[in-house]
């Protein structure tokens, strides 16, 4: 059985697993560094929210749901729960989470349809 710190080629051996996980480490860095690169440069277009119409149907029922009268509802409830929340916790933060959780769902099909419908064209070289 060897010593770990046996010398060998004049590297004590810890000092050589350690170096070879730097290495390891490194060139995974510069791989992943590569790849983004690659995907940079040959990246052309990217078009989001494209196709998928049978959803349309269950994509308007949750927005009119949200936005709707349901979603009023829902947002008065979290209002309520947060604002019952802060008086007896004697914090104004449990209000303003229930304030922004319902804000948050009400306008939460208008933020999904911004991500979804955004597009990058390719520039001209």
């Amino acid at each position: 059985m060897q010593n770990l710190f046996e010398r060998q080629e004049g590297v004590p051996k810890l000092n050589r697993n350690r170096n070879r996980n730097r290495n390891r480490d490194r060139n995974r860095s510069y791989a992943q560094a590569a790849l983004v690169v690659g995907l940079m440069v040959f990246g052309r277009m990217a078009l989001a929210g494209t196709g998928g119409e049978e959803f349309d149907p269950i994509w308007q029922s949750l927005q009119g749901w949200m936005q709707g009268t349901l979603g009023r509802v829902v947002a008065g409830a979290m209002i309520l729960v947060g604002l019952v929340g802060g008086v007896v916790r004697q914090s104004i933060m449990a209000f303003a989470t229930g304030v922004g959780g319902g804000v948050g769902l009400y306008n939460s099909p208008t933020v999904i349809e911004s991500i979804m419908s955004a597009t990058i064209h390719p520039a001209f070289v």
